[in-house]
C-alpha cells in the first residue's frame, strides 16, 4: 500500500461509525489522534535503537498510519505536505532548517 492508498483509506474512513472505525474514532478527535501519533512515533524510535528491523518496520507503519490521520484531523493532506516536500527539494536541509524562524 502506498502513502496515497492510505490516505485515500483515512478519508473514506472520515464517515465511519466511531464505535466500529479506529480511524473515524481518531479523526474525531484530533487531540487524540495526536497523542496516538506521540506513542508510535516513540515506539519507533525505540525498536530503532535496538535495532531490531522487523520491529521498527512495523513502528514505522504504524507512525505513518497515525501521522497522515493526526494531520487529516486537522484538515492536512497528503498533498499538503506532499506540496511542502517539493518546495524544499531545491536546498539542503541544512539550509532550509536555518532558514526557518
Amino acid at each position: 500500500m502506498s502513502l496515497t492508498d492510505l490516505a485515500a483509506t483515512i478519508a473514506a474512513r472520515a464517515d465511519a461509525d466511531p464505535d466500529t472505525s479506529w480511524t473515524a474514532r481518531l479523526l474525531a478527535n484530533p487531540d487524540k489522534a495526536a497523542e496516538k501519533f506521540g506513542e508510535e512515533a516513540v515506539e519507533a524510535i525505540i525498536e530503532a535503537v535496538k535495532g531490531d528491523r522487523a520491529a521498527l518496520t512495523a513502528e514505522a507503519a504504524d507512525a505513518l498510519y497515525h501521522l497522515l490521520v493526526m494531520c487529516a484531523a486537522r484538515d492536512v493532506s497528503l498533498a499538503d505536505i506532499e506540496a511542502e516536500l517539493a518546495k524544499r527539494q531545491s536546498q539542503s536541509g541544512i539550509s532550509e532548517k536555518a532558514s526557518r524562524p
